[in-house]
């Protein structure tokens, strides 16, 4: 006699069995996706090519349409077979395919993993990670080592900065600068002077930036914008100068006239600062302080050499300090000394006078 338990069990076995058995022919008669690289780790900007296998495992041709879901947002992908971008691909009984698929990673990327799938119909999923190591970015980047510069007013400033293409696509940049009127700014990218600089896709251009202050400046901090940009992306640095003062001094006479006349063995007194030739003695011979707008006045002996002949002769006066120098060039007549041409005239007379005598002597006989 069966009891109820025997019922269900006898009744239970054979829907097991025709489960299991269902199960299998659909396995056997499905389609399947295959690739050996399913998580993989790679940087922003990077291009992935994946080799998938499409399998019919079934009894009869099957036409399997192929996709890409869950692709993060700002990422791209393509599909290929024979060359050819495919959406669906044809598969006779027992044979297999292969696709390739390209993801490219874009660079404005986060870190961490990303999920998503190729699907075959209704047939196989195929998931697919991808690790991106590290965080993105989509920009360009300006930097400087040193962006502000101390000088003066005659000073040439030269700043050395970096130009990062962090896009994926080759860009060339325009460089402009806004500095105030009168200032001069020279781009040398790759040590030649520039308005445009082209820089390969996560690469850094090296380039030095010239200033030169107007004549006029006055002392203080001035910034001087610069850019480099174009209609997709762009980067700004600010360099900054500080002009410490203005040196500027001339050196003359009160008169302004740069010419004299001295008597070789004598000296004459001019104002000047110390020359560089000729013997002068100064007074004073240092000028501890000159106050902008200011002058002084000092006094130089210049002697010259006894036995000089007679003629122009040129010297270069020089003022200087550590920050600035002017030089003045004078034109010195030196003349013979008054008694030697009184000896000279003396000489003359005497030798016409005895020429005179010997003639009344001897010029009648």
């Amino acid at each position: 006699m069966y009891t109820c338990a025997h019922l269900r069990r006898n009744f239970l076995l054979p829907i097991a069995v025709f489960l299991f058995l269902s199960a299998g022919v659909r396995a056997a008669d499905g389609v399947r996706l295959y690739t050996p690289y399913t998580r993989i780790s790679v940087p922003p900007g990077e291009s992935i090519d994946y080799s998938i296998d499409v399998k019919n495992d079934g009894s009869e041709l099957k036409n399997v349409d192929l996709a890409v879901t869950g692709l993060p947002r700002g990422w791209n992908s393509t599909l290929k077979a024979g060359g050819y971008l495919i959406s669906q691909i044809s598969i006779l009984p027992g044979e297999r395919k292969t696709v390739s698929l390209k993801v490219e990673v874009p660079l404005k990327v986060n870190k961490g993993n990303h999920t998503f799938s190729v699907v075959a119909g209704n047939f196989d999923r195929l998931p697919l990670v991808v690790n991106v190591s590290e965080q993105g970015t989509f920009k360009t980047e300006f930097t400087c080592d040193q962006i502000n510069m101390e000088g003066n007013s005659k000073s040439n400033f030269t700043f050395t900065t970096k130009l990062s293409n962090r896009t994926g696509e080759k860009q060339m940049y325009s460089l402009r600068a806004a500095a105030p009127r009168g200032w001069t700014v020279v781009f040398k990218p790759n040590y030649k002077q520039a308005t445009a600089v082209e820089v390969e896709p996560d690469n850094t251009a090296s380039m030095s930036i010239e200033i030169q202050p107007p004549y006029n400046v006055g002392a203080g901090t001035f910034k001087i914008p610069v850019q480099a940009a174009n209609n997709s992306t762009a980067a700004a640095l600010d360099l900054e100068v500080v002009i410490t003062g203005s040196y500027e001094m001339e050196l003359s006479t009160p008169t302004g006239l740069l010419s004299m006349d001295v008597t070789a063995g004598k000296d004459k007194r001019v104002r000047a600062s110390k020359p560089r030739d000729w013997d002068v003695k100064f007074s004073p011979d240092t000028i501890p302080r000159l106050e902008p707008g200011g002058n002084a006045q000092v006094f130089a002996t210049i002697t010259a050499e006894e036995k000089a002949i007679p003629g122009d002769y040129a010297t270069t006066i020089t003022a200087q300090t550590p920050e600035v120098s002017t030089s003045a060039a004078f034109r010195v007549s030196v003349k013979t000394p008054l008694l030697w041409g009184w000896l000279g005239i003396f000489i003359i007379v005497g030798t016409l006078t005895v020429i005179y005598i010997l003639f009344r002597k001897y010029g009648r006989r």
